[in-house]
């Protein structure tokens, strides 16, 4: 038996461009509360202007914004901000990734959502934090990708230092402000008070660096780049074989073992590589003779007797194989959205797996404005259900 998503009921009212805050929302909505996403008139999120376009659509917003109300508004104009006002009095949450300061010069800041409804939670995303002396300063991923230390370590040893290829700060970003939005509403449903909460970019970059402050903090090593290769074990990274590349991780003595067993026995008793720390010292020589053994077998034969002999590893996939994984699909974690004009939308299925109340799997992102005329006709109170839409 199933029950509805975790988050139904909560309505979150989202003022977002491009990826930090929709993510965020896209997870709220996955969960079940119902997302209102105001847009600019004419051109709406930026987002809508990145290819490839479906008819029109644009490809990556009907997946980020999917399961969400579509609703343009001109905060700048006066009954644009009345509108909005009327829906935040509403609200349980309102999450937003405008330059700090912003929503403020608009009289739509926490300060004036709250006051008028403190029951709110008031998220913000910002490349540099709500305060400090970076507050004004624009912040794209990239930004903080190279501020927080991420390029720094990110790339092969020797080279340019280049950026982790997917926009990660600002995804990592909108995880915690997800995460930090439910945690603030469980702490409402005891005091019965919502807040604020603030999530930058560069904060968020800087708090993977857990091996990393390990180094630094600990002994005073400056990390460097590594390539695939682990900053701690060896061996622990992508090895080439005769046709692609393999990653393995053997980052414990038994699997050092059982590494050795499937590809190279005679490295298993060579006093060069007798412990992690001296693997780690001679890791170039290491990788260099395994793949001795690699570059004469095919990826799959690499994988499979790696993986009979209980070795972790995983063949480099491109999108193209990801995208048609057969563990994926046999876990059903594709899944298909409708959408007014394109029909089934193929969707990323979200990785929170619950046993009775699964993940919400709605509508691909709206077009845009598609809402508007439905949600500021909604009477005064709370708005239907989040799963619901006006005569649905």
């Amino acid at each position: 038996m199933t029950t509805d998503p975790p988050l139904t009921g909560v309505l979150v009212i989202e003022v977002g461009a491009f990826m930090a805050a929709p993510f965020a929302t896209m997870q709220l909505a996955d969960l079940g509360a119902r997302v209102v996403k105001i847009e600019p008139p004419g051109t709406g999120d930026p987002t809508r202007s990145a290819g490839p376009f479906l008819d029109g659509e644009s490809s990556p917003f009907l997946r980020l914004n999917r399961n969400k109300e579509s609703v343009v508004l001109d905060l700048k104009d006066e009954r644009g901000r009345d509108a909005f006002l009327d829906l935040a009095d509403r609200a349980d949450v309102v999450v937003e990734n405008l330059r700090p300061g912003a929503m403020d010069r608009l009289g739509l800041g926490a300060g004036t959502l709250r006051g008028r409804r403190p029951e709110l939670v008031y998220a913000s995303a910002s490349g540099w934090g709500q305060d400090g002396p970076a507050a004004g300063r624009a912040g794209l991923d990239i930004m903080a990708q190279a501020a927080s230390g991420l390029m720094s370590v990110t790339g092969e040893p020797g080279c340019d230092p280049v950026k982790v290829g997917v926009p990660v700060c600002d995804l990592v970003t909108g995880l915690y402000l997800a995460l930090a939005v439910t945690a603030a509403l469980r702490e409402r449903d005891r005091s019965g008070t919502g807040q604020q909460i603030d999530v930058s970019l560069l904060e968020s970059g800087v708090s993977l660096a857990v091996w990393e402050a390990g180094m630094y903090l600990g002994d005073g090593e400056v990390p460097v780049r590594h390539g695939s290769a682990h900053q701690r074990y060896a061996p622990y990274q992508a090895v080439r074989t005769a046709d692609g590349y393999v990653t393995v991780g053997a980052n414990t003595e038994r699997l050092w073992v059982s590494l050795c067993e499937a590809l190279a026995p005679a490295l298993r008793d060579d006093p060069r590589f007798a412990g992690n720390t001296a693997r780690m010292a001679a890791r170039a020589e290491l990788v260099g003779l395994i793949e001795e053994t690699t570059t004469t077998m095919t990826t799959a034969d690499v994988a499979a007797r790696l993986d009979a002999a209980g070795v972790p590893c995983a063949p480099i996939a491109g999108y193209d194989e990801v995208f048609d994984d057969p563990v994926l699909r046999e876990r059903g974690f594709f899944w298909e959205a409708p959408h007014p004009r394109l029909g089934p939308v193929r969707q990323l299925g979200s990785p929170m797996r619950f046993s009775r109340t699964p993940a919400r799997r709605g509508d691909a992102g709206p077009p845009l404005g598609s809402d508007t005329a439905a949600v500021l006709g909604e009477p005064a109170g709370r708005p239907a259900g989040p799963s619901q839409r006006p005569g649905d």
